[in-house]
């Protein structure tokens, strides 16, 4: 276990909670009405296109095809991985699957706050869901932390510890594409996601990722997937 490093990480996200608990510090608050605001402008009929567009990212559909791509993402690392096959790779899948669940399932219960988003905060703004015919997300009564943000930083930390530097830069400039949509329509605040999914996480992958017994997990879940499927494939004569 690199307690060091755990607890550096650690140290990090209590300085974030810190930087939003402060009185005196309204640096998230600015930040959060001016990026939202920028945004906002750009909806409406003046701008249909655009308007459609983040429509278009906001909806279920397109939900699924990042997950597709996380799942290529995941493809990739494998195939660049000189180290070790697709048993490895899916123990690794199962592992980030069986963590995201987890903090998923501790979020929606335990951790979500009755935060509405800027779309419900603020009035007379414009509604992603006025100008589209789309089923679009445009904004959420318990916003903070988000659940997406998180669920994709655990997936970029996965291939941060696992993957080739490549892969991992790919997995983090994704967390960003994914997580911006809602941000830019106002379903999610700046700081639901950079400070209080990322607070979340810097509190606990570290001790899932910077631990021996990971390593020893998915090698030891790699050895009975490998010996299963050599027991189980087809003969050849």
């Amino acid at each position: 276990m690199d307690i060091r490093r755990i607890l550096f990480y650690n140290l990090l996200a209590l300085v974030l909670v810190i930087s939003w608990w402060l009185p005196t510090v309204l640096f998230w608050t600015r930040l959060d009405d001016d990026v939202f605001f920028f945004f906002n402008q750009f909806i409406g009929p003046v701008y249909p296109h655009w308007t459609e567009v983040l429509a278009v990212l906001n909806t279920r559909a397109f939900d699924k095809i990042m997950f597709g791509v996380l799942l290529g993402i995941l493809c990739m690392a494998m195939l660049r991985d000189r180290n070790g096959g697709w048993p490895k790779w899916l123990a690794i899948g199962l592992v980030m699957s069986a963590t995201a669940a987890t903090l998923g399932a501790l979020l929606h219960e335990h951790l979500l706050m009755v935060r509405p988003s800027p779309t419900l905060w603020h009035g007379q703004v414009n509604l992603l869901s006025d100008y589209t015919s789309l089923h679009a997300k445009d904004s959420a009564s318990d916003s903070f932390p988000s659940d997406h943000g998180l669920m994709a930083m655990v997936f970029a930390s996965f291939m941060l510890r696992f993957a080739d530097r490549l892969t991992a830069a790919l997995a983090v400039t994704l967390t960003g594409l994914v997580t911006l949509p809602r941000i830019m329509v106002g379903a999610h605040w700046v700081s639901d996601v950079y400070l209080g999914s990322l607070a979340i996480a810097l509190v606990v992958l570290p001790w899932v990722l910077c631990n021996a017994w990971i390593v020893r997990l998915i090698s030891g879940m790699a050895s009975v997937f490998d010996t299963i499927y050599r027991r189980f494939r087809p003969s050849h004569y």
